[in-house]
């Protein structure tokens, strides 16, 4: 289970990578246009409908599909200042505790995102821009990487009880 479980993290982050990417692609497209357009005077577009939208629904995409992975591999702001100096059963403790409260933050989140979800679909909730995006896409790519995010805080408060050591070291420590 842990195997698929990191691959499945790996995934999310990769996917957010590659959204990424498409952010860069869809805005050098449009700074292309404007340059194309200006400069030689060619009969392009002057812009690509909703880029920016598009970039932003983006943007949350890679975040939050991002966060699962970058959570297991440490990159998240820890307090390792404070938590370096304790007593390794002391240590053990605050990690244990931050992941129960971790636990019930991403939950509370995952609840409410998928709520929003729901609700974007029930009322046909859409974007103002030039072309109008059911909200629910992007919505729904927030969910996901959420969930992830507290699957796999769940997975780390597991993995950190069975062996009794934290299993996520800060990123200067990694």
């Amino acid at each position: 289970m842990r195997t698929f479980l990191d691959r499945l993290y790996l995934a999310a982050g990769w996917i957010s990578a590659f959204t990424i990417l498409a952010i860069a692609v869809l805005i050098s497209a449009q700074i292309f246009l404007n340059f194309a357009t200006r400069v030689f005077g060619l009969p392009l577009p002057s812009t690509i409908p909703s880029y920016a939208d598009f970039s932003g629904f983006m943007l949350a995409a890679a975040t939050f599909l991002a966060m699962p992975y970058t959570f297991r591999t440490g990159g998240h702001i820890k307090v390792s200042l404070v938590t370096a100096r304790l007593p390794v059963r002391v240590r053990l403790v605050a990690e244990v505790i931050a992941l129960f409260a971790a636990t019930a933050l991403t939950a509370f989140a995952v609840y409410y995102i998928w709520v929003l979800v729901a609700e974007s679909i029930h009322f046909g909730d859409v974007s103002n821009g030039t072309i109008p995006i059911p909200l629910w896409i992007p919505q729904t790519a927030m969910g996901i990487g959420m969930t992830l995010l507290c699957i796999s805080v769940i997975h780390s408060l597991i993995e950190t009880l069975l062996r009794g050591e934290p299993v996520i070291a800060a990123s200067e420590e990694a």
